[in-house]
């Protein structure tokens, strides 16, 4: 695949002190990839860790951007799909990387989608204490998500990323030609972290989505001006609570609800980490508008409607052989990385824009909540 390199890319900055670092977002940008590394970490030798389809499409352009600034490399391939992120292929990746003779002073590449990013991530977490590594996102979802903002982890049988670590990368790469291979329904999966952005802080950018998703999806200026939105905003929060103490946690709109669903349906292509967290959204706005009327219904409409509008799921039963019971799913939120002290923590809504921290959901509620849901299957 090729496309022109652009002189102007968008550059957002995520300010953290010593651990500082940008978000470069454009089309065609992946051919630098080489020059900016070698002037992050001169002399370093990379180990990429993709998956094979990935590989397929972008390894060998990643390989040669490397080679021309002189960076020697090697790769380490992992099958796609959530199942990547287990014990097992943690183990085998770092047993790769450590096998290729990286040092301290090295760095890992990480080219792929939010699975690929989160287990390289944790990978450079740990291996030799502490790795430095690199996100080149080929994913809409890691675009605007998990290659920012130094989230990683595998999961467990337990539940989602519950066991990982906070490691800041020292580039994110975005090259939105990188997308023009994605297929629709991951691309359409990855807009739900897109649409996230505006429904829980940022109501003016959820009504631009409303007029202009359609050019998001074609690409083009629309696209990088979405993925650039939505990177300052998670940047913003993320400079304030690195570490997820406060304001972070809003990024979790609808993933409790989300990660509940994934866990139930066994982390397959059942339903996708955007698709749970749209059905997540929608579950978290209408729990919101029927407790007690903290949002007015017709902004949980408007939301569900959007997202219903663009393609995504919005209920439990628009899920692929959903046979969920309560019990699962209550077990399953019960894991939620959130919880304190056995109190269930929920990020809830005042209206499109307007997302809080609720601490100390009771636990009966939700359960009559999901029951209700599962009733209308």
């Amino acid at each position: 695949m090729t496309a022109a390199v652009r002189n102007d890319p968008t550059t957002v900055r995520v300010a953290l002190d010593a651990r500082s670092y940008d978000i470069v977002i454009g089309r065609g940008l992946l051919a630098s990839l080489g020059t900016r590394i070698a002037a992050l970490r001169p002399g370093a030798k990379t180990v990429i860790v993709s998956d094979e389809n990935v590989a397929k499409h972008h390894l060998t352009a990643v390989e040669a951007a490397l080679s021309k600034s002189g960076i020697a490399t090697s790769r380490v391939l992992v099958p796609p799909g959530e199942a990547s992120k287990s014990y097992r292929v943690f183990e085998q990746v770092c047993e790769a990387v450590i096998a290729s003779r990286i040092e301290r002073n090295d760095l890992i590449v990480a080219l792929g989608g939010g699975v690929v990013g989160d287990l390289a991530g944790f990978v450079a977490a740990v291996l030799r204490r502490g790795l430095d590594f690199v996100q080149v996102p080929t994913t809409l979802l890691a675009d605007v998500d998990s290659s920012v903002g130094g989230k990683t982890a595998i999961d467990s049988a337990h539940g989602k990323n519950l066991v990982g670590a906070f490691h800041q990368p020292i580039l994110v790469l975005a090259d939105t030609a990188l997308l023009d291979t994605l297929p629709e329904r991951e691309f359409r999966a990855g807009y739900a972290e897109v649409a996230k952005y505006g429904l829980l802080g940022d109501a003016g950018f959820f009504a631009w989505l409303e007029n202009n998703w359609r050019e998001v999806f074609a690409g083009g200026p629309a696209r990088e001006h979405a993925i650039a939105v939505s990177c300052r905003a998670k940047a913003a929060i993320v400079a304030r609570d690195e570490r997820e103490t406060g304001d972070r946690a809003l990024l979790n709109l609808g993933h409790t609800f989300g990660h509940a669903l994934e866990a139930a349906c066994g982390f397959s292509d059942r339903l996708l980490h955007g698709e749970a967290i749209a059905i997540g959204m929608a579950l978290a706005f209408e729990f919101s508008a029927r407790r007690q009327g903290l949002a007015p219904m017709a902004d949980a409409k408007r939301a569900i409607g959007h997202l219903a509008a663009v393609g995504l799921p919005t209920r439990i039963k628009d899920i692929p052989g959903s046979q969920l019971s309560v019990d699962q799913l209550m077990d399953l939120i019960a894991q939620d990385k959130k919880v304190k002290r056995g109190m269930l923590t929920f990020i809830l809504v005042r209206g499109v824009g307007q997302a809080f921290i609720e601490s100390g959901v009771d636990a009966r509620e939700v359960r009559v909540f999901i029951s209700e849901k599962l009733a209308e299957q």
